[in-house]
C-alpha cells in the first residue's frame, strides 16, 4: 500500500486512514495530535491495551461505549470500580469482554493517580519520552521502549512498547504522518504552539 492516497477532495491521507469511513475523521482531527489533558491521556492509554491482539477500527467504534462503561476515564472513579463492576462489564456485549484488560484498566487508574499525586498530572509523565525521531513505518522506538518501562515500574499493565508506540502516535508524542499527508503540516503547528505538560 502507497504511503499516502489521494481522497476525492484532493485531500492526500495516510493511507491506513482510507480503509474505512470511521477513520477518516479520527486521523484528520485526533491522530497525531498533542494530548496533555490526563483524561484524554488515560482513555487512550487504557483503549490501548484493548486493542492489543484487535483492530483499532474495533475499539474506535466502540469507544463511546467504553467511554460510558469506565465513567469517561476519570481516573478518580474507575479505580473505585470493584469486583461486582468487573462482572458487570463482562457482561457488556458493547466494550470487549476480556478480564484481563477490564481489571487493567481499573488497576490502571490506580497507578495513574499514583503518577498525579507524585508529579502533579499524568501529562508530566508521559511527555517526558516525546519521540523527535520519526520513521512512520515503525511499530516501535527507543522511546517507547523507555516510556513501556517506566510505566511496568510504576505497576502499569498492557503497556507493552508496541503498544505505547500507538499510544504515542495517537497522542502527537510523534508525528507519524507521513509528509505528503495534510494533517502533516498541521499536526507540527500544533505540537509548536503545544505547551508540555509539566
Amino acid at each position: 500500500m502507497a504511503a499516502v492516497t489521494l481522497g476525492d477532495e484532493g485531500r492526500s491521507r495516510c493511507s491506513w486512514a482510507t480503509t474505512a469511513p470511521d477513520y477518516i475523521e479520527y486521523h484528520d482531527t485526533e491522530w497525531g495530535f498533542p494530548v496533555g489533558d490526563d483524561i484524554r491521556l488515560f482513555e487512550k492509554l487504557c483503549l490501548e491495551g484493548f486493542q492489543s491482539g484487535l483492530s483499532w477500527l474495533t475499539i474506535l467504534r466502540k469507544r463511546p461505549a467504553f467511554r460510558t462503561a469506565f465513567h469517561g476515564f476519570d481516573p478518580a472513579r474507575v479505580a473505585a470500580m470493584t469486583s461486582a463492576d468487573t462482572e458487570r462489564l463482562l457482561r457488556d456485549a458493547r466494550i470487549i469482554r476480556h478480564r484481563g484488560k477490564i481489571e487493567a484498566t481499573i488497576h490502571n487508574a490506580g497507578r495513574a493517580l499514583a503518577v498525579v499525586a507524585e508529579l502533579g498530572s499524568l501529562g508530566a509523565l508521559i511527555w517526558r519520552f516525546e519521540e523527535k525521531d520519526r520513521d512512520p513505518g515503525r511499530p516501535v522506538s527507543p522511546r517507547s521502549v523507555a516510556l513501556a518501562r517506566e510505566l511496568k515500574s510504576r505497576g502499569f499493565k498492557w503497556v507493552g512498547p508496541t503498544t505505547m508506540y500507538a499510544f504515542m502516535q495517537a497522542m502527537g508524542l510523534v508525528n507519524d504522518h507521513w509528509p505528503d499527508c495534510f494533517v502533516y503540516e498541521l499536526a507540527r503547528e500544533r505540537r509548536n504552539s503545544f505547551v508540555v505538560p509539566i
